[in-house]
């Protein structure tokens, strides 16, 4: 009887084996071409032109903490935080807040980086990827608490600022009129 498994103990162990799943993280993500923001689009922030059509949000960017690291540092890599002072309001508008001019859905915050807004926000088209962007997105939501705590950033490798986007509470953003956004 040596070197005889029961076949209970083999299909056990199989199940929990076949249980098991690791995280799946594409590290650099290549945008499909079908994806890319290209010039010949017109903007929406022209008077009668035909408005940008938003691309669906892939969720994976507000479910990996990877991809949320990554916005933070490609926000300061791009100087956002020359305008918004790290979250907090500069020269642009602070982004810590339940205050939202134009919207806190991630569509919205992707329109802004790309198209920009009037009275201070460049447009990044054609400047940055357009996963890069999904990142930075992620990572502006994650700073008034809209993501999930395990997947905000948990702290900075820099002097302490500001408290670190992990423990900000959540908040419910509001509009122009001050009404509360869904």
């Amino acid at each position: 009887m040596r070197g005889y498994i029961p076949l209970s103990i083999l299909l056990a162990s199989a199940l929990v084996l076949a249980g098991c799943k690791r995280e799946e993280r594409e590290l650099r993500p290549s945008p499909p071409a079908s994806e890319v923001v290209n010039e010949t689009q017109v903007s929406g922030l022209n008077p009668g032109a035909n408005p940008l059509p938003t691309p669906p949000t892939p969720a994976m960017y507000e479910e990996s903490a990877y991809a949320v690291s990554e916005g933070k540092r490609l926000f300061n890599q791009y100087n956002c935080s020359g305008c918004h002072a790290n979250g907090g309001g500069g020269i642009g508008p602070p982004l810590m807040d339940n205050y939202w001019v134009y919207g806190s859905q991630p569509q919205n915050i992707f329109t802004t980086i790309v198209e920009g807004r009037p009275n201070g926000m460049p447009s990044f088209r054609n400047r940055i990827p357009q996963y890069q962007v999904w990142e930075i997105a992620a990572y502006v939501r994650s700073m008034s608490g809209l993501l999930p705590k395990d997947v905000a950033p948990s702290r900075s490798d820099q002097l302490y600022v500001r408290p670190p986007e992990q423990s900000m509470p959540k908040q419910t953003p509001v509009g122009v009129t001050g009404e509360p956004q869904k």
